[in-house]
């Protein structure tokens, strides 16, 4: 039977030794994505996001990682477990990414058809019982993607370099050259993060148009709650590298339980003007001396005793809306 979940991550620690001792980053992360699901993950800077997205990608060395998994499966397949040449069959064919910068991402010294030459050519290598296609085949695949990303005048934007091209015109490259090998599932970390609001949102339109298009799950990582109600249609609340709540996105935005949500949607400015929005006192902390139980325990008003003496799990509150809080576990068995 096949599983239905196209990336399932069960209880993933990840440490690194520092200088001052070892610091532990994540701290059992529970997260799935259904095929042809489009899910976010959200939390402040410093929260864990991008080492998460680094593990799935397979980008962390150990030393000097350490990882302690139950369960990292990429289309069923164990993604810790694979060989390096087995990691670079599943990446640009199975697995993409769209990163950040796109000015840093994309090489200044080649044109963006080399490099598009380059990502089609090496995805093909990669491939079992694929003959290689010629250099026309490639050209005529760049320009269809360029074409499909809604770049203007691809011939010539194929000859161009990174720096002759705007910033959402660089954006729109990236989308291209991680979605032109067709994969399944996309890794998108915070794009047009670097853009102003307007080009933004036309980037995460077509990206939202592309993926659905072509079925391909998505994990969106992101800080940008309005970014993520948006785009996606489920997300996980991470904080200090513990997932503490996961619900679909309308749930969540209307009955957010775990005070950190609570914090990070008052933490947003009304269009409307009236009140000045509120921030969560604190700061996201030291991973080399994390707070014990639950991580936000010294940040959150509501904490009780045993927030700091042992972590919370996550509890369904409702179908499919769960949080890990000892606030809500304590009302819970008062209830019941």
């Amino acid at each position: 039977m096949e599983d239905r979940h196209i990336l399932d991550i069960q209880d993933l620690h990840v440490y690194f030794r520092v200088y001052e001792g070892v610091s532990y980053v994540l701290d059992g992360i529970y997260l799935h994505i259904a095929r042809g699901e489009r899910v976010g993950l959200v939390g402040e800077t410093g929260c864990g996001k991008t080492v998460t997205m680094k593990t799935v990608m397979g980008m962390l060395k150990s030393p000097p990682a350490i990882i302690r998994y139950d369960k990292v499966s990429l289309d069923g397949q164990d993604i810790l477990k694979m060989s390096p040449k087995e990691l670079l069959r599943v990446k640009g064919t199975k697995i993409s990414m769209i990163f950040q910068d796109p000015m840093n991402a994309l090489n200044p010294v080649f044109t963006v058809g080399e490099q598009l030459y380059d990502v089609i050519r090496f995805a093909q290598k990669r491939l079992d019982n694929e003959k290689n296609p010629s250099q026309k085949e490639i050209h005529d695949r760049g320009i269809a993607i360029l074409k499909e990303v809604r770049l203007p005048d691809p011939e010539r934007i194929m000859g161009n370099y990174p720096l002759e091209l705007s910033g959402g015109m660089r954006q729109r490259v990236l989308i291209a050259m991680a979605l032109v090998n067709e994969p399944s599932f996309l890794i998108a970390d915070e794009p047009g993060t670097a853009l102003d609001v307007t080009i933004q949102d036309q980037i995460l339109n077509l990206l939202k148009e592309l993926v659905e298009n072509r079925g391909i799950s998505v994990l969106l990582i992101s800080h940008n709650l309005g970014v993520v109600r948006e785009t996606t249609e489920r997300a996980y609340i991470m904080y200090a590298g513990q997932i503490v709540e996961t619900a679909p996105v309308d749930l969540l935005f209307e009955n957010p339980v775990h005070p950190y949500t609570q914090g990070l949607l008052a933490s947003v400015p009304s269009l409307t003007g009236g009140e000045i929005a509120e921030g969560i006192p604190g700061m996201v902390p030291d991973y080399t001396v994390a707070p014990s139980g639950c991580r936000f325990h010294p940040r959150c008003t509501h904490s009780m005793s045993i927030c700091s003496e042992k972590k919370p799990s996550l509890t369904m509150i409702e179908p499919d809306h769960y949080v890990a809080c000892y606030l809500y576990t304590e009302q819970k068995e008062q209830n019941e």
